[in-house]
């Protein structure tokens, strides 16, 4: 079945309502009243700084948080627009911290719109004033400084200080403190060298809308406080490896004795053929052996592992080098694709990214190829019927080495996942983090660009509305083809998604508005225990191998964080701090959605959560980093640090 194609609804109505509107009970977007229903939204307007009103911190008060006005925002030039990318990559850090201690702690800013946090006891201040607050999280600041005694400003603050007296605060360790700043001075550094690259190559041609999302994630993670750390990468290595400068590089290739082979396809054909394929060099195979694709930063490093090296003396994995045509990075770093090939590569990469150390785990494989034979077995017809413009992008088969005496709970770093590539040349399937990313090339003017700003304001040129018209149409019509499916499959079959914006895809038809979507990822699935029965009868033995059946409350959680608050308030929050539309029309319009027929038929419990519960569990990555947690590895209840905070929606 093909994949990425969409049918294309009338899209360019002039001013006519929309029947995504009327389905969801939105009176106008056009055409406002003073009724209080969904409107579009308006520039901010001029006010003095004392109408800026917002709770003091949460953390000192204990006071629920207020959203200040914001009179004067984007009255100048944005400070991530700095002309050198250096400044430009430590604002972008500075913002990323402040994003995460104010979700983590609760604090918001003053009255006269400036967010204060307490330093060293008392004895220092940081100061930000706000350019935007956001309901949804994506807080945009102007120049930090750090200020002492009775001062009101200061001196300019770097981020690698602000990170170390920020944990100090939080009452990290000496060595958790010193190990946040490093990596901190990482992320910038990077930061800092793919703006100077790409600021310097702006139109550099890229094969496909696809690849160009997948490497627009300039400042990674906008809540992540250090979103480009890849500890381990040297320079030469980050140019050929990195997504955001466009790196390619030619696979690294082992060939494995079959007595080691581990392997398995949900596919007709068996997954050492399709390698065997990809390598395309029947003559460099040693007899009886099977053909296993690596990152190169991997095969470097494996070989000074001693269970690899004794097996290589053995002559039980052969080392055949780098053959064949070049792969190009996708966001994750270690998923890569090649133009053409109906593959995509999930590579085992010891390297650690933000929080974990991204080499496959064996249950990771097996749960790949049981969710693709759980959708061929009835299931993604079902799917398919209710919502034919959203799939899986399938992981249907993996191969990879049985290191002697290994622990399956351990990875070897010698696993890698077939991931199914579906998409032509021609099809829009854009990753959603790339699509929101802020794009700071140095452009001078008010307004942060993106991929999606450019797509909004090119709708709203054919069309001849009002841009933020467009833009909440657009997200009305976001909602109904990328989240509504992935509601269904909770609700019906009892499948949680960990659809954050980076496993997230959504297609686009030609004129540029949503028609469907995709989700990616072999490790982001949660089979809910309360449903075990029937999805068992779907495929008996599901989960078992894969480890993938969690407590409903678990679900539950994750569930809220990844697909609402990561998800859809990022989504939100990207169109309001990149000034695109109203948060708080977004917001309306979300509340619409989730109380609506549509939503209420998926049997999901996420809708009344979200619209009821004041407060959500989130994912703090700060304090995530702080106690030196390895997502990926452990109990999947305690892998991450979760805190609580205030729902954007039942504040409505």
């Amino acid at each position: 079945m093909r994949q990425g194609r969409c049918m294309t609804p009338p899209s360019c109505a002039g001013t006519e309502r929309s029947p995504i509107c009327d389905h969801l009970g939105v009176r106008s977007l056009d055409h406002p009243d003073a009724s209080g229903s969904v409107r579009a939204a308006e520039p901010p307007s001029p006010a003095s700084p004392a109408h800026r009103g917002a709770a003091l911190s949460t953390a000192l008060t204990g006071a629920p948080a207020t959203v200040p006005h914001q009179p004067t925002q984007f009255a100048d030039t944005d400070p991530l627009l700095h002309q050198d990318p250096v400044v430009a990559a430590e604002q972008a850090a500075l913002e990323a911290l402040l994003r995460c201690w104010c979700r983590e702690r609760g604090a918001a800013p003053d009255a006269d719109g400036v967010l204060r946090i307490e330093l060293l006891g008392g004895a220092a201040r940081l100061v930000a004033p706000v350019r935007h607050w956001s309901p949804c999280g994506w807080h945009r600041f102007e120049r930090v400084e750090l200020a002492t005694g009775p001062e009101q400003r200061g001196a300019a603050l770097d981020a690698v200080t602000a990170a170390a007296l920020l944990a100090r605060s939080a009452a990290a360790r000496p060595e958790q403190v010193a190990d946040l700043a490093g990596r901190v001075a990482d992320s910038v550094h990077r930061t800092g060298e793919l703006l100077r690259h790409r600021r310097s190559r702006p139109h550099a041609e890229v094969a496909g809308e696809f690849l160009r999302a997948e490497q627009a994630l300039l400042l990674g993670h906008p809540l992540h406080p250090t979103p480009k750390s890849r500890d381990g990468l040297g320079p030469a290595q980050s140019a050929a490896y990195s997504p955001e400068l466009r790196g390619s590089f030619a696979l690294h290739w082992f060939a494995v004795e079959r007595e080691l082979l581990a392997a398995d396809s949900a596919l007709p054909a068996d997954a050492a053929r399709l390698t065997a394929e990809l390598l395309d060099a029947p003559g460099l195979l040693p007899p009886h052996t099977a053909a296993l694709p690596l990152h190169p930063w991997q095969a470097q490093e494996l070989a000074s592992r001693p269970e690899i090296a004794a097996l290589l003396d053995q002559g039980l994995l052969h080392d055949l080098g780098r053959h064949g045509a070049p792969w190009h990075p996708t966001s994750s770093v270690r998923t890569v694709f090649r133009p053409g090939t109906p593959w995509m590569l999930k590579l085992s990469l010891g390297l650690r990214i933000t929080n974990s150390r991204r080499e496959n785990l064996r249950k990771e494989l097996h749960r790949g190829a049981e969710v693709h034979r759980l959708l061929e077995a009835g299931l993604g017809a079902e799917w398919q019927a209710a919502h034919p413009g959203f799939d899986i992008v399938r992981d249907p088969a993996w191969i990879g080495v049985d290191l002697p005496g290994w622990d399956e709970e351990r990875a070897t770093g010698l696993d890698t996942v077939l991931r199914m590539q579906p998409f032509a040349p021609g099809d829009r399937a854009l990753c959603v983090a790339g699509l929101v990313a802020e794009r700071p090339l140095g452009e001078p003017g008010p307004e942060m660009p993106s991929e999606l700003g450019d797509l909004l304001r090119a709708l709203a040129g054919r069309c001849g509305r009002p841009p933020a018209t467009v833009a909440t149409e657009w997200f009305l019509r976001y909602l109904e083809a990328v989240v509504l499916p992935v509601l269904w499959l909770d609700g019906q079959a009892g499948i949680a998604l960990e659809a954050h914006q980076q496993n997230s895809l959504v297609l686009l038809d030609a004129d540029g508005w949503p028609c469907g979507g995709r989700y990616r990822d072999n490790q982001g699935y949660y089979f809910r225990a309360s449903r075990a029965d029937r999805l068992e009868q779907r495929l008996p033995g599901l989960g078992k191998a894969s480890d993938t059946f969690v407590a409903d409350q678990v679900a539950d959680e994750r569930f809220a964080y990844y697909l609402g608050i990561n998800h859809v308030f990022g989504l939100i929050g990207a169109f309001g701090s990149q000034r695109l539309a109203d948060e708080a029309v977004l917001l309306a319009a979300l509340r619409r959605f989730l109380a609506s027929p549509a939503a209420a038929a998926t049997g999901s419990g996420l809708p009344a959560l979200l619209l009821e519960a004041p407060r959500l569990r989130a994912k703090a990555n700060l304090l995530t980093r702080l106690h030196g947690l390895d997502e990926l590895v452990g109990p999947v209840d305690t892998q991450s640090v979760y805190v609580d905070i205030a729902n954007p929606l039942a504040a409505g």
